[in-house]
């Protein structure tokens, strides 16, 4: 499947790595297409249409707000579109292509290494569209090599990517604040972020193995009244989950939209 990326930015670039073949791309003006093209080869393509019209399968990573712009650059195509635009249901991706079949989906950066997490927004029925399923499996497998795909109903894909769209970011945050308490604390920065970064890696997988029963794994590691029973209580103190809820809501419903 020849991939067709619409705008060649931070989220375009870790999915061309994952993927590891060869992409058309364009950008705006950036020259961030020529600039994947020169780390990962395929070819930046002159423009939209032209790429549109080379493509199995066109990929939007263009800004949110550039939907109608772009769309109305390929109309009357009806080359699939997968769209990975923050805040774009199928309905406006539906309306701004009306003769595509479009899939809304929601990576997050790890793709780039192929540990991603990638959120599949499941169409409500609609007599109106005839999802080609076959085309549906393609895409999602497509994917699907960039780590795991998640499928969830399109009226919660905004809260999925709250946890996993963003969670690179705050897991990075979490890994760096352990590193700087670590380094007051006389331990050298660079083996400071080994042992945090093992530690996160080793405790998902084992949250995993358990079924994802997170209390679990906290009960094997705390002992009453021993240090982690005292870190765990200076996290709940210091309104570790609060922070979290605030974050949430920070980013589903954002100052304006409510």
């Amino acid at each position: 499947m020849q991939i067709g990326l619409i705008g060649s930015g931070n989220m375009a670039r870790a999915m061309a790595r994952g993927w590891g073949e060869s992409v058309l791309c364009t950008d705006s003006g950036s020259g961030s297409a020529q600039a994947l093209v020169d780390e990962l080869g395929g070819e930046r393509v002159a423009g939209n249409r032209e790429l549109a019209e080379r493509a199995d399968l066109i990929v939007l990573c263009h800004k949110p707000y550039h939907l109608d712009a772009v769309a109305e650059e390929l109309s009357g195509l009806a080359t699939p579109v997968a769209s990975v635009l923050g805040a774009t249901s199928t309905t406006a991706l539906q309306a701004a292509y009306p003769q595509s079949q479009v899939f809304a989906l929601m990576p997050n950066t790890a793709v780039e290494v192929r540990q991603g997490v990638v959120v599949y927004a499941e169409r409500e029925p609609d007599p109106n569209f005839a999802l080609d399923r076959e085309l549906e499996r393609q895409v999602l497998a497509l994917f699907g090599r960039l780590g795991k795909v998640v499928t969830v109903p399109e009226r919660l894909l905004a809260t999925a990517t709250a946890i996993s769209g963003v969670g690179p970011a705050y897991q990075a945050l979490l890994a760096e604040a352990q590193v700087d308490a670590a380094v007051r604390k006389g331990l050298g920065s660079q083996l400071a972020a080994e042992l945090v970064t093992a530690t996160m890696s080793g405790s998902a997988a084992l949250i995993e193995a358990k079924g994802y029963d997170t209390l679990a794994v906290r009960r094997e590691v705390t002992s009453p009244g021993g240090s982690t029973a005292r870190g765990l209580e200076a996290l709940e103190a210091a309104g570790v989950r609060a922070a979290f809820q605030d974050a949430i809501e920070a980013v589903v419903s954002p100052p304006g939209s409510r």
